[in-house]
């Protein structure tokens, strides 16, 4: 034990935690020490206070209980082996300080042997020192302790008041530190041994020096004067520890901790018990584990019971010895007369003993020559069938293997037949069958159907072909602008019964000129209009005072200089146009203006008749003046507007009037799938 733990243990009496609770240094270096015996690591141990000092405490003490462990095996292979350059490789912490104190001990043993005295004056370490002493101490005759001079183990004091030589120490010259022996001599008490001054006395470890009597299997723990043994491993089921660390049998029927039935009586044994049976059998009979008594077979003892030359018969209870006769063992039987045994020939007869198999009569016995497929079976003594795809998985068949009699066969898989060779599979083409509604395609092991154009492959059972509604699917809506019509594979489009007629794409819905075509109805003094999905005939007469000057167009004639003829316009144009509901306002449809520009000129427009529903509105632009669609139109309907634009110039104004005929017209109908048309 260090001196700077001496120092901690002389300065720290008891050690205050930051939780309250006292904790003393000893119990501190207890903990540590108990923890170093059981191999824990001192540099992670579980705290047992919140103190600084008392974790330094916890961690030196169980550190030099791993070291004194190390530094004891170190002594004990200096002394078995003499030696200890080859007995500790590696060069790990453990291994270095086990080699220091096996050196250090050949050290003490060599200067022993040589008659040098043990306290040297070589500058060792202080652990190398007192291995060095200790085992050259251990080798010489020991004088320096006069443990002779102690009675007992515990620590007494040596009771020599009435010798005289005792009394030359009374007067306190000698300063020894435990006992006075006479003469100014020192001695020390058992456990302890004179230290290099003559005076003080230091403590012997005992486990270092290997002077321990601890038995196999106990680990010596050295203590201030003495030391401990204790066990090492735990004393195992059925015993117990006791004080004096030894173990000692728990006798379970004494506890009750047995568990024998209420019919069994408990017998305690070492380590264990047995469960006895209340009710005894008698002779010739034996108890089994439940109670029950079983017959005893007395001619299967190893003396037997009968004298020789007689054989033995057991009975239930008993036996009977009768006169022997000539019993021959298996594969002979007695001869002709009675007094011989003779080799069987077991291969005789229609089928022999091999059934069917070669069979080879031997001394005695026999043995079977099995066909290909068989094995011989030397316990049974017959030939059994060897299952080859057992015994050679994965070599025999490409797929799956079936064991017969005396052979094996190979099958495959769905999908593959067998080859030619028996054991390899071809692919199977299942198409040459024709499986499938409409198209087959053969892939490895199996086969795929898949469908023509227009078709999918049915969810249910994937052969059959079901027709694909082109027209139910998302994009249905989108395939054909008016009406789409399915059909097995395929779909076509429908457009209105009048107005219409099918593009050339097979999908969109287009107009019918009937004023190209010729198929109005207008007359010879009607203009035909053609309007989305329809027409109009047109017809207009020059109010009067107007003449017609064009084919839209009514000019005013020469006006008698009243006011009510020069308020009139001077231009009366007529014009149509035609577009469809929904249009997204404003949207100018219509525009007017002078023919040519003057500057000064000033322009007003205005809608003057005909805007029922206030769905239009003009409004000024530079060059003259637009007609908006204002309101979304959503119904068909015909609008006559008249659009009038006021012109100043040069100081006079000029009115013109521009007759508009608007037809709006449904857009382009897209009907639902499966939806009738009126």
């Amino acid at each position: 034990m260090g001196p700077g733990l001496v120092i901690l243990f002389s300065l720290f009496g008891v050690l205050n935690g930051q939780g309250g609770k006292q904790m003393s240094i000893e119990e501190c270096c207890k903990d540590g020490r108990d923890r170093g015996i059981d191999k824990q690591d001192c540099t992670a141990l579980p705290l047992i206070s919140e103190s600084t000092t008392c974790r330094i405490v916890q961690e030196q003490c169980c550190a030099a209980v791993l070291e004194d462990s190390i530094c004891t095996n170190g002594i004990n292979m200096a002394k078995d082996q003499g030696g200890c350059d080859t007995q500790f490789p590696g060069s790990t912490c453990e291994t270095k300080t086990a080699k220091m104190c096996c050196d250090c001990c050949l050290l003490g043993r060599a200067a022993q042997e040589k008659g040098l005295p043990c306290d040297h004056s070589l500058s060792l370490g202080y652990q190398c020192g007192l291995v060095s002493r200790a085992c050259c101490d251990d080798g010489a005759p020991d004088v320096e302790t006069n443990n002779n001079l102690v009675s007992d183990k515990d620590n007494k004091t040596l009771t020599v008041k009435d010798n005289p030589l005792l009394n030359e120490c009374s007067n306190g010259l000698a300063k020894c530190a435990q006992e006075c022996v006479g003469n100014g001599t020192c001695a020390c008490f058992k456990g302890y041994k004179l230290k290099p001054d003559g005076k003080n006395c230091e403590d012997i470890n005992e486990c270092l020096l290997g002077a321990s009597n601890c038995r196999v299997g106990e680990r010596c723990i050295n203590t201030l004067g003495s030391f401990r043994c204790q066990r090492e491993v735990s004393c195992g089921t059925g015993y117990e520890l006791t004080d004096s660390n030894n173990c000692k049998d728990i006798d379970e029927c004494e506890s009750g901790t047995h568990n024998c039935a209420p019919d069994f009586m408990c017998q305690n044994s070492q380590g264990s018990f047995r469960c006895r049976p209340k009710n005894q059998c008698g002779d010739g009979y034996i108890q089994d584990a439940l109670g029950s008594c079983i017959d005893i077979n007395e001619c299967l003892a190893q003396t037997g019971p009968c004298h020789p030359g007689q054989l033995c018969m057991n009975t239930v209870g008993s036996f009977t010895c009768q006169r022997n006769s000539v019993n021959c063992g298996r594969g002979y039987h007695l001869n002709d007369n009675g007094n011989r045994c003779v080799d069987i020939d077991e291969c005789k007869g229609p089928d022999g003993a091999c059934a069917g198999h070669g069979c080879i009569n031997l001394v005695g016995s026999f043995r079977c020559e099995c066909k290909t497929g068989f094995i011989f079976n030397s316990i049974s003594r017959v030939c059994e069938d060897i299952n080859e795809c057992r015994h050679y998985p994965g070599r025999l068949c490409a797929h799956k293997c079936e064991n017969a009699v005396g052979s094996y066969k190979c099958s495959c898989t769905q999908g593959f037949k067998l080859a030619s060779d028996g054991r390899n599979c071809d692919d199977l083409n299942e198409c040459e069958s024709s499986p499938c509604s409409q198209e087959c395609a053969n892939v490895y092991g199996s086969y795929q159907c898949y469908c023509r154009r227009g078709y999918q492959l049915s969810d249910r059972d994937g052969i059959n072909c079901e027709d694909i509604d082109e027209c139910a699917l998302p994009t249905g809506g989108h395939i054909c602008s008016y009406r789409c019509h399915n059909t097995p594979g395929s779909f076509h489009c429908n457009c209105p019964a009048t107005g219409y007629t099918l593009a050339p794409n097979g999908r969109s819905c287009q107009d019918v000129d009937e004023c190209v075509t010729g198929t109005h109805t207008c007359s010879e003094t009607e203009s035909c209009f053609n309007v989305q999905g329809g027409f109009r005939c047109l017809f207009f007469e020059c109010p009067p005072n107007y003449r017609r000057a064009g084919e839209n167009r009514c000019e005013r004639l020469l006006c008698n200089q009243t006011s009510e003829c020069l308020a009139s316009p001077l231009r009366i144009t007529y014009y149509h146009l035609t577009f469809p509901t929904n249009i997204p306002v404003p949207t100018n449809v219509f525009r007017m203006g002078p023919s040519n520009t003057v500057p000064g000129d000033h322009v007003q427009i205005a809608i003057v008749g005909g805007n029922k529903g206030d769905f239009f509105s003009a409004q000024r632009v530079p060059s003259g003046g637009v007609m908006a669609v204002t309101r979304p139109i959503t119904e068909p309907q015909d609008f006559e507007l008249s659009l009038e634009m006021r012109l100043l110039r040069y100081g006079t104004t000029s009115t013109y009037l521009a007759k508009v005929l608007v037809f709006v017209v449904q857009e382009q109908p897209i009907l639902p799938y499966n939806a009738i048309p009126e």
